[in-house]
């Protein structure tokens, strides 16, 4: 059996190398024309479900290497008001397990994690156009080059915009979900360090702002320095045998990232770049303390991007073939809770376990991608449900509103605030943070 995978993101990676470690034949396609285009360096968090699917289909010393390339643990969870004013603190939990913890890495850190080993897998420059179905049961891709890939399974890892999805299930349907969102990235020096408290230095932290702003700011750390050298000699046999750094461009940094509904950022926001969207966010949170403002003025403007959020609508299952999806592909979700990029690696292992089932031949091809399937569509979409109505990713959300804002905002503050001051509430609010991770298994 031979696995034509599209995309060459988290989710069509760790399948990849999960279909190789078992020996099954697998190519990945991948547009972008080398591992060292797509280097966006901002925080991917992976929690234990996807800790679990990684550690099931990486190498051992890929996943050892995954491992000792993520940035340190955050130690708290704050909510701040537009002012630095802190609303509530939570203590996270510490985990040493190399599974059951919650890590922070850089995409494009992790980007080259996967793509370490797999130069006989990754054909790089390869734009999907189409497919077609062959009379002898085999799936033929097309690429924009007028080159082809022919293989008995065609696995669809190309993202939110996936061409695969459009041409098998043209019906399925994303949306916008209302909300423009502009990430920065700010290196981190003497200087920004001196502008957090420690509190927000070691933590992931939630700015509710007023007139519908909010934010999330966290620090990257990794282990090692501004010349790529460890700064622990006990990592130095591991980061110097590992060949993905000297591709990767990611540093200690600062990631600053705002949104809204659509309507409260200028029009064209979207196809802003550079200085220009910078200064749209000085704008936009023009009240905001000194100290948040100075991060964005220090930030990198090549580094900066804007995103109107997506989100899929759930779609009915369709009849198996020898066509599946997997992650962003199928089912899109904002960032409210996070995990999209552990649903993507969720199905990878699923899908993985499925396809060598069928390749050992210890069941049909078809049964071992239903059976994907079957599992796959329900927990997809009701993680999309999930994350829509979190956080303020929806831009009908109250928050947006000019005279419910106001209540809405005092009431989220509100109920942080009490949460994190009564024992029994604050325990129960993180166990309910962490209630999808580590509870499936893959």
């Amino acid at each position: 059996m031979h696995v034509l995978i599209i995309g060459g993101g988290t989710g069509g990676m760790c399948l990849a190398h999960g279909l190789k470690k078992a020996g099954v034949s697998v190519a990945v396609y991948e547009r972008y024309g080398s591992r060292r285009d797509g280097l966006y360096g901002y925080r991917v968090g992976i929690d234990p479900t996807g800790n679990r699917a990684l550690k099931e289909c990486l190498p051992p010393e890929l996943f050892d290497t995954f491992v000792a390339t993520c940035a340190r643990d955050p130690r708290h969870f704050n909510v701040l008001t537009q002012s630095l004013r802190t609303t509530a603190t939570f203590a996270l939990p510490e985990s040493r397990d190399a599974v059951d913890s919650e890590r922070s890495v850089s995409r494009s850190t992790l980007r080259q994690v996967l793509l370490t080993g797999m130069d006989d897998v990754v054909h790089y420059g390869k734009e999907f156009t189409r497919y077609e179905q062959d009379p002898d049961g085999t799936v033929t891709a097309h690429f924009t080059d007028g080159t082809t890939a022919t293989g008995d399974v065609l696995v669809a890892a190309d993202g939110t915009r996936s061409a695969v999805r459009r041409q098998f299930l043209p019906h399925a349907e994303i949306k916008d979900a209302g909300i423009t969102a502009i990430a920065t990235k700010t290196a981190l020096t003497p200087e920004t360090r001196a502008l957090l408290s420690d509190e927000v230095l070691n933590g992931l932290s939630l700015i509710f702002g007023t007139k519908g702003m909010i934010g999330m700011l966290h620090v990257m750390e990794f282990k090692w320095d501004e010349q790529g050298r460890p700064k622990n000699p006990a990592d130095t046999a591991l980061l110097e045998n590992w060949s993905g750094l000297q591709f990767d461009n990611t540093r200690d940094y600062i990631n600053l990232s705002v949104w809204s509904a659509h309507d409260h950022f200028p029009e064209d926001t979207h196809r802003q770049r550079g200085k220009q969207l910078l200064d749209t966010v000085l704008e936009s949170t023009r009240n905001w303390h000194p100290d948040l403002r100075r991060i964005v003025e220090l930030s990198d403007p090549e580094a900066a991007f804007p995103l109107r959020i997506a989100t899929s609508v759930p779609v009915d299952p369709w009849p198996t073939t020898t066509i599946t999806l997997l992650g962003d592909a199928i089912h899109t979700m904002t960032p409210g809770q996070g995990v999209g990029a552990n649903t993507a690696l969720r199905d990878a292992s699923l899908l993985c376990h499925e396809l060598t089932a069928a390749a050992r031949e210890s069941k049909p091809l078809l049964t071992a991608i239903a059976a994907y399937e079957a599992e796959m569509i329900p927990y997809g979409f009701t993680r999309v449900a999930e994350s829509l109505d979190n956080n303020g990713t929806s831009g009908d959300d109250p928050l947006y509103r000019p005279v419910t804002g106001r209540l809405a905002l005092f009431a989220a503050r509100t109920f942080f605030s009490v949460t994190s001051k009564v024992p029994a509430l604050r325990r129960k609010f993180l166990a309910d943070m962490y209630a999808y991770r580590g509870s499936e298994s893959v």
